[in-house]
């Protein structure tokens, strides 16, 4: 018995031993600035997306055609648009709409990616061939051309968007879980606990899933940069936020028509993307050198 405990103590190190880890990780993290960077970025557009709507004093959807296309001024921060509202207020209101769908369709993307690719990481043969396979079906579409094909079968809307996007996320998650599922599954100490008669279900939530959670953190950090993009991208199609949502592509999609006149208009709305989208690629890129730093090399 002594040497069954000996064996299980031996697997589970990583696990035993992850305050440790997390530490060692936390301080790559802290080393690298870009990532620290992003990190601070992120924090910030959560704090704004929380706490901003109840500091700021215009409507965001209110037309006042008084005030149409005036520029940045004390009264109004960043101007206004072709509708007269202030595009400060927007940006601000639209920064909530954006963070719920860039988490909500990773969370998508999770809930249904990371079983799949435990299963077929797990079980390998025929099972892993079905699910693969399915993936390889939707990998071959284009990522953009997928999410614009189901918003348009679906409709215009942002819970499709959130939906769609997050299909889009399902293989991501399944191949990388996967490939991280069958590296553990291999390890001696899976083996020692299956010949102790521990079930399936028991190995993979309390052995294998704890072992893979740092590629699924950094996949899912990532993520959710490529599905603000990817959702601003269909907004700005016409496809994803309706009018007169303050989402940042649908004021990106209605300020281009005033790019030479009044360039404020679309400025902000991009500006706001990119610091977004760059702000989640730059942390999610320290997250993963943190976690493997021979990821560098």
């Amino acid at each position: 018995m002594s040497d069954q405990g000996s064996v299980l103590a031996g697997g589970n190190q990583q696990i035993i031993n992850e305050p440790s880890s997390r530490s060692m990780v936390f301080k790559r993290l802290k080393r690298n600035k870009a990532a620290m960077l992003g990190g601070f970025l992120i924090i910030f557009f959560i704090l704004v997306a929380l706490i901003g709507p109840l500091l700021t004093v215009h409507d965001p959807t209110k037309v006042d055609f008084g005030t149409r296309l005036l520029p940045p001024s004390s009264d109004f921060w960043l101007g206004t648009d072709h509708n007269g509202r202030d595009i400060f207020t927007r940006l601000v209101h639209g920064t909530s709409i954006t963070l719920y769908i860039g988490f909500l369709s990773v969370a998508v993307g999770l809930i249904i990616g990371v079983p799949l690719g435990v299963i077929s990481g797990y079980y390998g043969k025929i099972i892993d061939s079905v699910i693969m396979r399915c993936i390889d079906v939707l990998l071959a579409f284009p990522g953009i051309l997928l999410a614009i094909a189901l918003v348009s079968v679906l409709g215009g809307s942002i819970t499709n968007v959130i939906i769609a996007v997050g299909i889009f996320s399902v293989p991501g998650f399944a191949r990388i879980v996967r490939g991280s599922t069958m590296a553990v599954r291999k390890l001696e100490y899976v083996d020692a606990i299956r010949a102790l008669g521990a079930s399936d279900l028991r190995i993979i939530t309390l052995h294998i899933l704890p072992n893979i959670v740092s590629p699924i953190i950094v996949q899912a950090t990532i993520r959710i940069a490529i599905a603000i993009l990817i959702a601003s991208g269909l907004s700005f199609l016409g496809l994803g936020a309706q009018p007169p949502t303050p989402e940042w592509g649908a004021m990106l999609s209605q300020g281009r028509s005033y790019m030479f006149d009044h360039p404020h208009v679309a400025l902000y709305p991009g500006l706001a993307i990119v610091f977004a989208v760059l702000a989640f690629n730059l942390f999610g890129d320290g997250l993963r050198d943190a976690f493997d730093p021979q990821s560098k090399e």
